[in-house]
């Protein structure tokens, strides 16, 4: 067995993890919603082993694929935080099917998804940033000295002189 097929129990699984290999018993799936103005449809499958169970994200056709009681192989899967719960996902890269294996107990006391894990911040990613925080002129304190962002801003500069 290569590297790369080595497969990770779910209780080892940790938030962002990329390039995952799991197996897990099918516990439950959850109702398909639409998404993108009805362009994608999405359900939540809890998925678990022996070790803990998490929340698998099915979409599209992988819907309708997986039923209750399936045991499910995802490779090269990563681990997403989506409102604050992990989730498993194939993702665009990665592949989930269906195998002829038995997972005879499952753990469903160890639900990695229950768990809230604080999402990363995208540091200079985001819409509503404001451009003007913490410019050279807040970092030196002129506004504290009365001075305004007026008289440092370009359009201003021109008619003071």
């Amino acid at each position: 067995m290569s590297l790369a097929e080595e497969f990770v129990k779910i209780e080892s699984l940790k938030p962002y993890a990329r390039s995952v290999n799991v197996k897990g018993k099918v516990l439950k799936v959850g109702e398909a919603r639409v998404v993108s103005q009805g362009e994608h449809r999405v359900a939540d499958a809890l998925i678990g082993d022996e070790t803990g169970c998490i929340f698998l994200t099915l979409w599209d056709d992988d819907v309708v694929k997986y039923a209750e009681g399936d045991v499910v192989q995802i490779n090269n899967g990563h681990v997403s935080v989506f409102r604050g719960s992990m989730r498993l996902s194939a993702g665009k890269y990665g592949t989930a099917k269906k195998i002829d294996e038995t997972i005879p107990t499952v753990n469903t006391e160890n639900n990695l998804s229950d768990k809230v894990v604080e999402e990363r911040r995208e540091y200079g990613r985001g819409y509503g940033q404001r451009s003007y925080e913490r410019r050279g002129y807040e970092r030196r304190g002129y506004e504290q000295r009365g001075y305004g962002r007026r008289r440092f801003s370009r359009k201003y500069r021109s008619r003071e002189r």
